[in-house]
């Protein structure tokens, strides 16, 4: 296997454990952090952020995925 596809799948894989983290963070601001040091409408701007910017990591990370462990390609020089 290349060496660079190597590198490019472990770096998918990290994307994906990032995306369940951007999208676990901004569920937590948004739904389950009640404090008083930190107001709800700040709450909201970062939770709904964290979340949209983990939605649409995911869909990146997806078809990274697919591109890299399901095409039948081993290059993309072929």
């Amino acid at each position: 296997m290349d060496e660079n596809k190597t590198v490019e799948q472990v770096n998918a894989i990290f994307g994906l454990f990032m995306v369940f983290f951007y999208i676990g963070v901004g569920a937590y601001l948004l739904f389950f952090f009640n404090s008083d040091y930190l107001d709800k409408p700040i709450r909201i701007i970062v939770g709904s952020s964290f979340l949209l910017f983990g939605v649409f990591r995911g869909f990146r990370t997806y078809f990274k995925i697919v591109e890299l462990f399901f095409s039948g390609r081993k290059n993309k020089n072929d």
